[in-house]
């Protein structure tokens, strides 16, 4: 495990650069649901907010069981985060959220009564980095190739 102060601070970092994840459910037969999903809000406090249809199998799912992750990747890092997942009603925070993006999925605005929020709430995190981009990254793996010695990078678990 991770210092929690600085390790929270490091996934907030790392998320600040993703705007695409996977949402992770548990359907009506136990199994795991990946959903793609567009963050909404970078700004990290344990929370993540997602736009979504009421209809959706995502929300079937938090109805069932509330239990969700997060999965979040770029070129050089990536993050894994395990929690709880709601529908949460909050037409002044739809509002804020709302952009030009959410309305190709969602034309007629957030007024539309199929629109709602789904704020996910992490517990833990898993994240794994490779500082330096891609060049770097690449550079790495092939030094490893050469050495032997495993790949640079920072790996840490953090409770939230």
């Amino acid at each position: 495990m991770t210092d929690t102060t600085d390790g929270t601070a490091k996934v907030a970092e790392l998320l600040k650069d993703f705007r695409f994840a996977m949402f992770t459910t548990i359907d009506e037969q136990g199994k795991l649901v990946a959903h793609p999903l567009t963050v909404q809000e970078r700004e990290f406090d344990g929370d993540l907010w997602f736009i979504i249809g009421r209809n959706a199998s995502a929300v079937t799912h938090l109805d069932i069981n509330p239990s969700a992750g997060v999965s979040l990747s770029s070129n050089d890092s990536w993050v894994s985060l395990s929690g709880t997942g709601a529908v949460v009603e909050d037409t002044a925070k739809l509002k804020d959220l709302w952009n030009p993006a959410v309305e190709a999925w969602f034309p007629d605005g957030p007024t539309d009564p199929n629109v709602t929020l789904l704020r996910f709430s992490a517990d833990s995190a898993e994240y794994w980095d490779s500082p330096g981009g891609k060049v770097a990254s690449v550079l790495s793996f092939v030094k490893s190739k050469v050495t032997g010695e495993a790949l640079e990078g920072d790996n840490a678990k953090v409770d939230l």
